[in-house]
């Protein structure tokens, strides 16, 4: 019996160059003789012969195509059936399968809709690779997005990489492909091959929505299970908005997974998600950190990267485990009072060829045009945020960290080079918006819609902006015509901080300006005070080596500095090996210098921040009023001949404060008379100075306030003030 189709069809299913797969191969009606009669085709190129089995009845098919095409023709018209094949390959054992093209479309009009606007939020629900039973057959269902390709198959180890047998039907209107593909498993490898129409041959892609990723230098994706980890983290969810309000405290510990810990002469030496929660929490626990902010853990290919250049935004990295072992780590946090921030990189991708760059052959996730769609600076490609596709890739990403994995904030790298058209870019190298000016309208949309999506989906969940330029009202809500961000990264009070804090105490009273500056603008954003994995790389040098002077002051300058930030309005953040003043810069590529804890100095250190993180939660005057004039007031920024300034922090209950007061000379300063808010005795919570962090033991242990207007408050004490020092004091009770 001749073929039923064309000789056109046949070769274009045989080459793999025929768009519409479904119309084609699996059960048909077909008009044969002037009787409709059914028709069933499959394609395996594999196969030396294929038989239909139906119940216990066997129909052998006919070959059509010696490239694997086979047909069978019924006799006379029935109802759809469910069948297997019964593959007898060129090579090895014969199999039995279920074919892929029986079964309709899995994917609900409403997860369409949603698609086609731009407004799905959940949209890894439904897209990337989802283990399914359907008609009691298991097997996973793929669904990816490119709506300028001619064909999109799905290719692995379970049909030879070969993307002539699984081709994808696809939706034209939104530009998804799918298809569910029995058999397939947990733990198989995949990806996309897609034919373009401009380049051959096809590409061939990771999985854009894949949950997990092959370990480098391998880039397929893997069909996984992530809806099966058993959490115990369901008291700090319940409080989670309680305690990452504006007005608790909150002391964020910074730090890359792969090189906080590496393990000793083993291949390889990383610790794994669960090694590393195991070690990590007791250790902030210990330390009384609220919190710890991860460098991106989404998948890259590139270790020096650090996690900023993604192919892989839904898979947490194959490098430490599986996403089960990163939801362990993120558990355990959970249970210990921990919350868990991650760094999202919303503002561009890696060039990859396995990545997101060029997906279906044109600029789908980033700009055409290269004066929009590429940063030069970093050698990646920048989103196009006008695409309903990036809207729901991103915004559903998000949101897919918080479901999935319970991350309770983001921190957005990179958000003044979204702002800005112009960023880092000469004229005539960017292209202005459409009403002639250098912000990016598109950005700005996405970041409000980003922050109004997290904040709706998962209120509590706390979002930070690394915003480096005076954009306005970053952290205000997005109703008020803000961003909203929940807090800004501080980078102002970092670089005059740092500026000042580097200079030889001798020049320091020419630069006090340096350290009252941010006052002006303190209370303009909720800021986080930042000293970051930027600070400590690229020969910036660590911030001990960053101190000057001798040994004996680098410790005592590096204390003062720690100080101050934990008592300046704002949130705080310190990046790993800082808390233990580690001499070297940061490297990716080795372990933090642990054996530096060997030496008291560096202890001392280490108890100091222990001591600031437990006077940040003891203290409502530290924390409370981080964001308000209310909960600040100078008492002296006059006296720059000695580099001294102090102030006073309060409470919501004026009544509740300390007074801090900070020297950046080496002189030992007796009897200096400063104003305080009451009379009576003064406890010391904190002198940086004290032989336990390493300090020389200079100040006094009893302070008594005399009633006398001084530095315009009501009453003043007479203090011995040590070198290089910083104290906390705080009336008694």
């Amino acid at each position: 019996m001749g073929s039923t189709l064309t000789k056109e069809i046949i070769a274009s299913i045989s080459d793999g160059s025929h768009g519409d797969p479904f119309s084609v191969l699996g059960l048909h009606e077909a008009d044969i003789d002037g009787r409709t009669k059914l028709v069933l085709r499959a394609f395996r190129p594999e196969a030396k012969s294929a038989t239909i089995i139906i119940g216990k009845k066997k129909y052998e098919m006919d070959r059509i195509s010696d490239k694997g095409l086979f047909e069978r023709v019924f006799a006379r018209r029935k109802n759809k059936f469910n069948y297997e094949l019964e593959i007898v390959p060129h090579k090895g054992k014969k199999f039995t399968i279920t074919d892929a093209y029986q079964f309709d479309s899995l994917i609900s009009d409403f997860d369409l809709q949603l698609w086609g606007e731009g407004n799905h939020h959940q949209a890894y629900e439904f897209m990337g690779a989802h283990q399914r039973t359907i008609e009691g057959v298991d097997g996973t269902h793929f669904v990816v997005t490119a709506p300028s390709a001619d064909r999109v198959s799905v290719i692995g180890e379970f049909n030879g990489w070969d993307g002539r047998v699984h081709r994808m039907r696809k939706f034209h209107d939104q530009g998804i492909w799918e298809i569910f593909i029995p058999h397939v498993t947990e733990g198989d490898y995949y990806k996309y091959e897609i034919k373009t129409p401009v380049q051959d041959p096809p590409l061939k892609k990771s999985d854009p929505f894949a949950f997990y990723s092959e370990l480098r230098p391998g880039t397929a994706s893997i069909v996984t299970d992530i809806d099966s980890y058993s959490w115990s983290d369901e008291k700090w969810l319940k409080s989670r908005q309680e305690k990452q309000a504006p007005n608790q405290p909150i002391t964020i510990y910074e730090m890359h997974i792969g090189s906080w810990k590496r393990k000793v002469g083993e291949d390889p030496d990383f610790l794994s998600y669960r090694e590393t929660a195991d070690q990590l929490v007791p250790y902030l626990k210990d330390l009384g950190y609220t919190h710890v902010e991860l460098l991106p853990v989404a998948e890259h290919p590139y270790d020096p990267s650090w996690g900023y250049q993604i192919t892989g935004y839904y898979a947490p990295t194959s490098r430490f485990g599986t996403p089960e072992d990163f939801m362990y780590l993120v558990d355990l946090c959970h249970q210990n009072d921990i919350g868990v921030i991650i760094d999202w990189v919303p503002a561009h991708f890696a060039k990859d060829d396995h990545g997101l760059r060029r997906f279906d052959g044109t600029g789908l996730f980033e700009h055409d045009d290269p004066r929009k769609g590429e940063h030069k600076d970093w050698g990646t490609c920048i989103f196009n945020y006008g695409r309903t596709e990036v809207q729901n890739f991103l915004i559903s990403n998000a949101i897919y960290w918080c479901e999935k994995f319970h991350i309770d904030g983001f921190r957005v790298d990179a958000v003044a080079s979204m702002l800005y058209l112009d960023y880092s870019r000469d004229e005539g190298e960017w292209v202005p918006n459409q009403y002639g000016g250098r912000e990016n309208i598109e950005a700005i949309d996405f970041l409000r819609n980003f922050n109004d999506s997290v904040h709706h989906h998962f209120p509590g969940v706390i979002t930070f902006a690394e915003e480096s330029t005076s954009w306005g009202g970053v952290s205000r809500p997005t109703e008020t015509g803000g961003l909203g961000f929940d807090f800004k990264w501080n980078m102002g009070w970092m670089n005059d901080t740092l500026s000042y804090i580097e200079k030889d105490p001798i020049f320091r009273k020419y630069h006090q300006d340096q350290l009252t500056f941010s006052l002006i603008y303190a209370f303009s954003e909720h800021f986080t005070l930042p000293f970051s994995h930027d600070e400590v790389v690229h020969m910036k040098q660590s911030m001990l080596a960053k101190m000057p002077g001798d040994d004996w002051q680098k410790f005592a300058n590096l204390r003062l500095i720690y100080l101050y930030m934990y008592t300046h309005p704002g949130k705080n953040l310190l990046f790993m090996g800082c808390e233990f003043a580690q001499w070297a810069e940061w490297s990716e590529s080795r372990s933090l210098d642990w054996h530096l804890l060997e030496w008291e100095k560096h202890q001392g250190v280490q108890l100091l921040i222990k001591d600031l993180n437990g006077i940040n939660k003891e203290e409502k005057a530290l924390h409370e009023v981080d964001f308000d004039w209310r909960g600040f007031e100078w008492i002296d920024i006059s006296d720059a001949d000695n580099s001294i300034i102090s102030f006073v922090r309060r409470a919501k209950d004026p009544e509740n404060f300390v007074v801090v007061i900070l020297n950046f000379t080496p002189t030992v300063h007796y009897g200096y008379k400063i104003g305080v808010p009451h009379a009576g005795e003064y406890e010391v919570l904190i002198n940086s100075d004290s032989e336990f962090y390493g300090g020389s033991n200079a100040g006094d242990n009893k302070i008594h306030a005399e009633w006398g207007d001084w530095h315009n408050q009501k009453a003043n004490i007479s203090i011995t003030i040590p070198p290089l020092a910083g104290v906390i004091l705080k009336p008694k009770s």
